[in-house]
């Protein structure tokens, strides 16, 4: 076939050819990947260890106060530290996460973990499920005011002074490309069961909707107690949400709460 041709036309052919087949070897492999992505459901009645995630910025404060009482509830909790200052990329700080979730499951032997992310927090527990194999090791992963869709505060920070806005924060603008990719299929893949909890009244989430998760129980602060005023710092201090997550974190499935439910669980 290529007796013909001069050596040095040979060798780049046969160089092009090679470029290709590789190249179809990979797209061979990835899809044959994609199609079997779809983890098996963990069994949702096994309760593993906690790990609670932080939102922009990586304080823990909060979170410590959500953590004990959890601790309280009989669980092993462990609040993740961000990598740097807790506003550089959501994709890096997924990676830590899941470097966390390996140390906890290499300490406790659990078969599975459950996931609360605080705020951008949500979106790095997405991240990890969806891009690092979270989905066959996370039993359920509720967030808490989490901006799935963005938040009109960080688009205006970006488009008002952008560099004031960091990685994090940029990523979090409604038309950011990690959302659109992270939001363009199941936004609640195969895997976990997934909770979305979020305030009317949260002042960073805008709109606080946005905290809205397609294929997750939803459950609004204000639909279990309607004189409840906890805004969105105020998600990871709240007894009342500690209660609805403990509630959301039991071996039972997740289940939708009322108004009937608000004096037991404040």
């Amino acid at each position: 076939m290529f007796a013909g041709l001069a050596p040095q036309r040979r060798r780049l052919l046969l160089g092009v050819i090679a470029i290709v087949v590789a190249a179809t070897l990979v797209a061979v492999f990835l899809a044959v990947r994609g199609s079997t992505s779809s983890a098996t459901p963990v069994p949702q009645d096994e309760p593993g260890p906690v790990l609670l995630v932080p939102g922009f910025g990586g304080s823990t404060r909060g979170l410590n106060v959500l953590a004990e009482a959890l601790r309280g509830d009989g669980r092993d909790v462990t609040v993740l530290p961000l990598p740097g200052d807790g506003t550089g990329d959501l994709r890096v700080q997924a990676l830590a996460l899941d470097e966390a979730v390996s140390a906890v499951i290499g300490r406790t032997g659990a078969a599975s973990v459950d996931i609360v992310g605080y705020s951008a927090g949500g979106l790095v527990a997405r991240l990890w499920v969806t891009e690092l194999g979270g989905d066959g090791m996370a039993r359920r992963v509720v967030t808490l005011g989490a901006p799935h869709h963005g938040t009109t505060l960080a688009g205006l920070a970006e488009d008002v002074a952008p560099g004031a806005c960091p990685l994090a924060c940029q990523q979090l603008a409604p038309d950011s490309d990690l959302l659109r990719e992270l939001n363009a299929g199941d936004e609640t893949p195969d895997g976990p069961a997934f909770v979305s909890i979020w305030t009317t009244l949260d002042e960073t989430v805008t709109p606080p909707d946005s905290a809205q998760l397609e294929g997750a129980l939803g459950i609004v602060v204000q639909s279990v107690c309607v004189d409840s005023r906890v805004t969105h710092s105020g998600l990871v201090t709240d007894p009342l949400v500690a209660g609805i997550v403990a509630e959301q974190l039991r071996a039972t499935p997740p289940v939708a709460l009322s108004t009937q439910d608000c004096a037991r669980l404040r």
